[in-house]
């Protein structure tokens, strides 16, 4: 028997062992024979070809030794010309015979040999049976017609002279680059650009006829001009150039026969080359072509993944990404699958955009789009949501897959990811930032029935101060958009756009303690100490702090908070400390004092803000401390009794001294005896968190709960049940005004709007009844309490917010609205729209000529570009209307300031960290205006609750143009010139009834339906008489008579409203038919100067500190005559 260890090797240990456990000691007795595998056939040829074709790297080598090859025939052929001298031969003689050198001869006879070796062992190799094709083709006829002449002069030395066309090489060469690049790309692994390759060819092309016309017209002209290689070439630019000078011309036939061809040919071969490359030019300008490699090591770059592009979107996008400074230098790449359309591209052509903007059409779920976006060198990634879609749901599942095909290509890459539903944010709980559109939404608008214009505050907060001021405008103001429009706003003869344009360009900021100039000092003080501090010596507003070592940001700790030197200050103002600019303002202290007297005007020193090249200079203020006395009171005010002086502010907050009544106090009193109404009515609230989250993710609040829970039969409002019998909202008997929410659906998001409304901090006695209305008919909205409801929340519908024309999108939701507030003018309508744009149509009134010079305002400034042009508009500035698109700044401006969207968070109530203050407002009553100014309101609030106010919600009288007022004054005279027309007997008893008439006209109206054919008749009569009148007199009848109809048609509208309240057995009490907020304007002011005077019913927003953390440990709070009277302060309508 044949020795197997000498035949087989033998196995590895690995085995042994494994045989040795299975009990096989017998293995080596076994016949083992050695197998070996091929991926291809094991054949000579096969071989070859694996060799010469198939393998990349091998082929690549190949391709290159034979492009090299023709390039050396082509030099040597050159060399040859140069070498020669035509003017030996006679004839025709120099065109067939020239003067090659032996070793010439020998090279190029080398070169001729290889090439025709390899030609003919590739035809070998690349045979599929037909003989032909293989002959037939255009190289291998080159290779022949330059070869085999060579080999033939070595069998017979007569013809070593003979001329060949060896410059015909270069077309071989052409093929053989050609080929070569497409091994190259095989070799590496990428896929070629289309664009690339078309190029080359252009080129190749190009060179190889201008070459083949220079060689050919050379050698022809051996017999005629004997031109030079220069001449040739300097002949052949001229001619393919169509300038043709005429001082070179061939001479003989054959090459102007060459010259005519090689024309031909250039007409033909060229245009098809250019049209190609066009062509993938076009195509390559839809898809974006690459973000390279080398800029993406070299320059720093975002990447922007969406699954539409709307101009809007971009230039929301662009403007606040590119208005912080060191963004300048980076580049914005946009994958997008469609196709760009007309507007984008009009608007990446721009040479501000053009530079710095990249669009790429593809797929995030493509690994070739992203690695085509470089996305992972990429800085961050801006996931955004189509929110135009029908299916919001769908949009969601887009947005989620496309994070997770970015995760997995670049797990490195930040993520900031919009989402639209709330029950689709924990599949994206990885991203970096979350910013869900629904929840933000939804507690918005809650908080803007608590808070009014809450949504404008928001708003002007999270856009970038600098907006699309560029950087390299050097002699600007760079304080930005909103500085923009407040230099046009200072321009304005209206007050109020003064001072809400300066105030809008607040923002938030953060800085640390000990490197700041502004807080640096309040190093071991309490929080509250070192907020009124700053804000009374900078102008700045300390609104929180987060620790070094914890991650949480704490909104007003409260005075027990201690200020660290490594803690991370965050303050409102109106630029960051970084770019102000400190000047020491000396005094003398007697000019102080005398200003300080009340019989003076009592005005803390203001902080000047001169902007200049996007730096702050700040005046430093005396901050010597000032007795109680400079604060006293007015004298009138001491007959009745003296108030007591505003206290100073602490530096470190003692037990004994802070108020915790102040805080708890309503709270408590809730608890510990609840009221008759609440007794009766059978309400009995616990404080808890709901047991019950309607998605996974949602943020935990400690609320106001019921004890048991309400049957779902009890829910519905216009329905009875077994438990009660309530058709409507007046049956109910609610003590506090209804919310109304008019949405399409009840989603989940509307969780977001009922915690804010229920939050523990609000006193019970003042929780407003939620009502949703899903659909919104005339009958549901009079049942459900629109008449006596607060506030009417109406939600953009899903349903709606895709449509052929985008603006049109928010039409429904516009003519709603307005139909509202014809109907039920006194009612609080706060409106959601898609498009901010469509803000200018809410509440339209086409003849107010207030309305018509705040649109031109707005034309203006988005004529100069800026982004926030409908901040001046009425209902944007009241806060009535809102769009959850200007909250798309709040994920953009996050890449930069990456605690916004955890202070918006906090603002909103969507988190509750433990010891952080929360969002509230208080309302200056004539009780609270000897405080008189926004510095002392500081002082008071700090000393007293330790809350801090960050800006005032003012509501003033809205002035008259004189083409109102003289409309106002037309329509009081209607009655008095009818009744001069209808009645004239007693002329003295209807001028004495002048003064009251017009109340009595419109109270007659409403009482006497047949008014409106009483009018048309006067009206009538009018008419026939106005020929004797002059045309002004004529037309100032026709004015009476629009008003009129217009007075007419309000009167059939309440009657309308009021009859079908008695049809639906509701009574009409409580309807207000003529109460009208048109003559009233309201506006934020954002941070105001310390001097800023407060005005009656002024709203102040107010960051109050954790109530919970100031109950005391054992035994209940103290209660005294103070406590008794500032222990008011946690309503809405707080007084002093």
């Amino acid at each position: 028997m044949v020795d197997l260890d000498s035949e087989v090797p033998p196995l590895p240990p690995r085995y042994r062992f494994r045989d040795l456990l299975l009990g096989d000691q017998g293995w080596q007795s076994d016949d083992r024979v050695q197998v070996e595998f091929y991926m291809n056939e094991n054949t000579f040829k096969e071989r070859l070809k694996l060799f010469f074709i198939k393998n990349q790297r091998s082929s690549l080598r190949i391709r290159l030794f034979n492009f090299s090859l023709k390039l050396l025939s082509c030099f040597l052929y050159i060399i040859r010309v140069l070498l020669d001298d035509p003017a030996q031969g006679l004839g025709w003689s120099p065109i067939i015979w020239v003067n090659r050198s032996l070793p010439l001869w020998g090279l190029q006879v080398s070169v001729a040999v290889i090439s025709l070796f390899e030609t003919l062992l590739l035809s070998y190799l690349s045979y599929k049976g037909n003989i032909w094709e293989q002959i037939l083709r255009i190289p291998f006829l080159l290779e022949i017609i330059n070869a085999v002449p060579f080999i033939i002069t070595i069998f017979w030395p007569v013809l070593r002279n003979l001329f060949i066309p060896v410059f015909l090489n270069c077309w071989l060469a052409k093929h053989a680059l050609e080929n070569m690049i497409n091994d190259l790309h095989r070799a590496i692994q990428r896929t070629q650009s289309a664009m690339f390759n078309q190029v080359l060819i252009l080129i190749s092309t190009l060179l190889c006829l201008i070459f083949t016309c220079i060689c050919g017209i050379q050698h022809l002209e051996r017999a005629g001009n004997r031109l030079t290689l220069f001449d040739s070439l300097y002949f052949c630019i001229v001619t393919f150039s169509t300038v043709g000078f005429g001082d070179v011309t061939p001479k003989i036939w054959p090459s102007k026969l060459l010259v005519v061809i090689m024309i031909c040919v250039a007409l033909v071969v060229l245009p098809i080359q250019f049209e190609q490359l066009a062509y993938l030019w076009m195509e390559r300008q839809k898809s974006g072509g690459n973000y390279s490699r080398y800029r993406a090591q070299t320059e720093k770059h975002v990447v922007l993944c969406v699954s539409s592009l709307k101009i809007d979107l971009l230039m929301d996008f662009l403007n606040e990404f590119y208005a912080h400074p060191r963004l300048q230098d980076y580049y914005v790449v946009i994958l997008c699958p469609t196709e760009m359309d007309a507007q984008v591209r009009r608007v990446l052509q721009i040479p501000m955009w053009s530079q710095r903007v990249i669009y790429l059409q593809g797929s995030a779920l493509k690994d070739q789009d992203l690695l085509r976006a470089k996305m992972d060198n990429a800085e961050a990634c801006f996931i955004l949501s189509s929110r135009c879609e029908v299916d919001r749901t769908a949009a969601d599942h887009q947005t989620i897959l496309r994070a997770w095909a970015v995760k997995d290509f670049a797990p490195n890459c930040p993520l900031y990811v919009q989402i639209l539903k709330p029950e689709n944010k924990f599949h994206i709980k990885f991203a970096d930032h979350v910013v869900c559109e629904e929840e933000f939404k939804y507690a918005m608008l809650a908080l803007n029935c608590i808070c009014p214009a809450t949504s404008t505050l928001i708003t002007l907060l999270v856009h970038t101060s600098r907006g699309h001021t560029a950087p390299w405008e050097a002699f600007r103001q760079l304080t930005g958009t909103k500085q923009t429009l407040n230099r046009e706003s200072q321009q304005s003869p209206e007050q109020w756009q003064k001072m809400y344009g300066r105030c809008s360009g607040n923002e938030v900021y953060h800085i640390n303690l000990e490197e700041s100039t502004f807080f640096a000092e309040y190093e071991g003080k309490s929080f509250t100490y070192a907020s009124f501090h700053a804000h009374k010596k900078f102008g700045v507003c300390l609104i929180g702090v987060r620790k070094e070592d914890n991650k949480n940001i704490l909104l007003n700790p409260g005075p027990r908070y201690i200020m660290s030197s490594t803690d991370i200050c965050f303050y409102i103002n109106i630029t960051k400390e970084e770019n102000s600019a400190f000047k020491k303002q000396e005094k003398h202290r007697k000019n102080q004092e005398s200003k300080l007297s009340y019989h003076g005007a009592s005005r803390l020193p203001v902080h000047s803000i001169i902007a200049s090249m996007g730096t702050v200079a700040i005046d430093l203020q005396d901050t010597g401390c000032r007795s109680g006395a400079t604060l006293a009171l007015p004298s009138e005010g001491s007959k009745e009794g003296r108030r007591p002086s505003i206290a100073p502010v602490l530096e470190v907050g003692d037990s004994s001294s802070l108020h915790t009544c102040d805080l708890l106090s309503d709270q408590s009193e809730d608890e510990t005896t609840p009221s008759d109404d609440e007794v009766s009515a059978g309400l009995e609230y616990a404080k808890g968190y709901p047991p019950y989250s309607p998605y996974i993710g949602s943020s935990p609040t400690f609320c106001h709960l019921l004890h048991e829970k309400v049957p779902f039969c009890c829910l519905r409002l216009d329905k009875g049940c077994q438990h009660n019998y309530y058709e409507d909202a007046k049956a109910y008997g609610f003590k506090n005004k209804l919310i109304i929410v008019a949405a399409e659906t009840a989603g989940n998001g509307l969780y977001n709007f009922i915690v804010p409304l229920r939050a523990y901090y609000r006193p019970k006695k003042e929780l407003n009844p939620i009502v949703l209305l899903l659909d919104n008919p005339l009958d549901d909205l009079l049942r459900c309490g629109v008449t006596f409801a607060a506030n009417m929340v109406v939600v953009d519908k899903e349903s709606t917010m895709s449509a052929e024309e985008d603006y049109m999108a928010d039409a429904k939701t516009i003519v709603n609205v307005q139909t509202l507030f014809r109907l039920f003018s006194s009612l609080s309508i706060i409106t959601e729209l898609t498009h901010p744009a469509n803000m200018r149509f809410m509440q339209f009134r086409a003849k107010d000529c207030y309305s018509l010079a705040l649109s031109k305002l707005e034309k203006k400034e988005r004529e100069k570009g800026s982004n926030l042009a409908f901040m001046f508009r009425l209902p944007f500035a009241a806060g009535r209307v809102f769009s959850i698109s200007m909250l798309d700044t709040l994920l953009y401006q996050s890449f930069v300031k990456d605690y916004m969207i955890s202070i918006t968070r906090l603002l909103l109530g969507l988190d509750t960290t433990p010891g952080s203050g929360f969002l509230c407002s208080m309302k200056i009553t004539e009780e609270d205006l000897w405080i008189r100014t926004y510095a002392r309101l500081y002082q008071k609030l700090c000393s007293s609750t330790g809350d801090i106010p960050i800006g005032v919600y003012r509501t003033e009288s809205q002035k008259l143009t004189t083409s109102e007022s003289r409309e106002t004054a037309s329509q009081s005279q209607i009655s008095i010139s009818v009744e001069e027309w209808e009645d004239t007997k007693d002329t003295k008893e209807q001028f004495g009834c002048r003064g009251n008439h017009r109340n009595s006209t419109s109270s007659d109206q409403s009482d006497h339906p047949l008014l409106r054919r009483k009018s048309m008749q006067w009206a009538r009569r009018l008419s026939r008489r106005a020929p004797r009148h002059s045309a002004k007199t004529a037309e100032k009848i026709n004015q009476q008579r629009m008003n009129l109809y217009r007075r007419s048609e309000r009167q059939e509208l309440a009657e309308l409203v009021k009859n079908r309240m008695k049809h639906l057995g509701l009574s009409p009490a409580g309807y207000d038919e003529m109460n009208d907020h048109q003559n009233t304007l309201s506006y934020i002011l954002i941070n105001p100067s310390p001097d800023t005077r407060l005005e009656l019913n002024d709203i102040v927003y107010l960051i109050r500190p954790d109530p919970l953390t100031y109950v005391p440990n054992a035994g209940p709070s103290r209660k005294n005559s103070f406590c008794n009277t500032v222990g008011q302060d946690t309503r809405e309508e707080t007084q002093l």
